[in-house]
C-alpha cells in the first residue's frame, strides 16, 4: 500500500513510518519545508514529497497515487487566545485535505483525534472543539475512514513526561494547576501498531476509536512519578483552581507558553475512557511505569536504542 502522511516528521509520525515499512508499506511525508525533515529520507521505504497542506491543489498534486493518507498534525498551543490557530491546523486543514484526497482519488483516510473530541460541554478548549469539528467533517465527506482517539501519548522525545522532566531538572519546586486532571497515558508504540493494523483492516472502516493506556492517573502523580523516575527530590505543589486558571492566564502571555488557559479547559474534562480499543487489535496496553523509566535517563542516542530494541522484542 503506499501511504501519504501529514505531519509524519513528528514525535508519532516517526515512531509510525518504522511500523508502516515493516508491514511493507511505501511512505511518502508531505511537507512545506522537506529540508527541515530530511533525517527521513534514512529511512528504507520512506520519500519527502513538498506540498503545502493549505494549498488544495499542491496537496492533491503530492496525494496523487497514495491507497491513504494519515493526518497526524495537531497543535497543543495557538499564538492568540481565540481559536483561529486551532481551527487553522485542525479544521480548515482538514477542508483542503477531504477535497485533496477526492482530486486524488485516495479513498482511505486515518485520523489521528484525541480523547473528547466529541465533548458537548460548552466550556470545552478550543483544542477539542476544533478536533471535533475536523471529526465531523470527516464523517460527512464520503471517505474511508478510521478516526483514533488517543489519552496523552508517551515515549522517547514525547512532550508530555520530557517536558516536566526538564522543569524538574531547575525547579526544586513545581506549582502545578489542574493536579487532580485526570489522564490514561498510552505508549507510541502500541499506538503506531494498532494504526498500521487499522489501515490493513476493512473492519476498521467508519469506526472511532479510544486509544488509552491500563491505568488511569492523576496528572500530579504522574508529575511526581517523573521526578522519581529521575532521581530528584522536588516538591510539587497542586494548585487550587482559582491559581490555576490564575497560572494558565499568566502563561498565555510567556513566550512559548509552557501552559494556557486553553490546556487548562482541556484538563478540566478527564482525558480518560472505559473503553479501549487497543485488545481489539492484538496489542495488551502496556505500562508506563517501566518504559518512562527507561528513556528519562540516559543519552538521547541510547533513547533512541531502547526504542529500537524495545520494537524488536515486541515484534518478535
Amino acid at each position: 500500500m503506499n501511504i501519504a502522511l501529514l505531519g509524519g516528521s513528528g514525535f508519532v509520525g516517526k515512531n509510525l513510518l518504522p511500523e508502516l515499512t515493516a508491514h511493507g508499506h511505501l511512505c511518502s511525508v508531505l511537507s512545506r519545508d522537506p529540508e527541515r525533515c530530511r533525517e527521513i529520507r534514512l529511512l528504507p521505504g520512506v520519500t519527502l514529497v513538498r506540498a503545502d497542506p493549505y494549498d488544495t491543489q499542491s496537496l492533491s498534486t503530492a496525494l496523487a497515487g497514495a491507497d491513504a493518507v494519515v493526518n497526524l498534525v495537531g497543535i497543543l498551543n495557538e499564538r492568540g487566545r481565540r481559536g483561529k490557530g486551532f481551527r487553522k491546523a485542525h479544521v480548515t486543514l482538514m477542508e483542503n485535505l477531504l477535497e485533496a484526497s477526492k482530486q486524488a482519488g485516495v479513498g482511505r483516510l486515518l485520523q489521528v483525534s484525541a480523547l473528547n473530541a466529541d465533548s458537548d460541554d460548552p466550556n470545552a478548549s478550543h483544542y477539542l472543539k476544533s478536533k471535533g469539528e475536523a471529526e465531523r467533517l470527516i464523517k460527512l465527506s464520503g471517505i474511508d475512514y478510521t478516526i483514533v482517539r488517543p489519552s496523552i501519548i508517551f515515549g522517547v522525545g514525547d512532550s508530555f513526561f520530557n517536558r516536566f522532566a526538564r522543569l524538574l531538572k531547575w525547579l526544586p519546586v513545581l506549582p502545578l494547576a489542574c493536579p487532580n486532571a485526570k489522564l490514561q497515558p498510552v505508549w507510541v508504540g502500541d499506538l503506531v501498531a494498532a494504526m498500521a493494523r487499522m489501515l490493513e483492516s476493512r473492519d476498521a472502516v467508519g469506526k472511532v476509536y479510544p486509544l488509552v493506556g491500563p491505568k488511569k492517573y492523576t496528572l500530579i502523580e504522574l508529575v511526581r512519578f517523573t521526578a522519581a523516575a529521575q532521581g530528584r527530590k522536588r516538591w510539587i505543589i497542586g494548585l487550587p483552581d482559582f491559581f490555576s486558571r490564575l497560572q494558565a492566564l499568566v502563561c498565555d502571555f510567556v513566550p512559548g507558553k509552557p501552559f494556557s488557559t486553553d490546556n487548562y479547559r482541556s484538563l478540566k474534562i478527564d482525558n480518560v475512557s472505559t473503553e479501549n480499543a487497543l485488545p481489539d487489535f492484538g496489542i495488551e496496553p502496556r505500562p508506563m511505569e517501566g518504559l518512562v523509566r527507561s528513556y528519562l535517563g540516559g543519552s538521547s542516542h541510547q533513547q533512541r536504542l531502547n526504542a529500537i530494541r524495545q520494537r524488536t522484542r515486541d515484534r518478535s
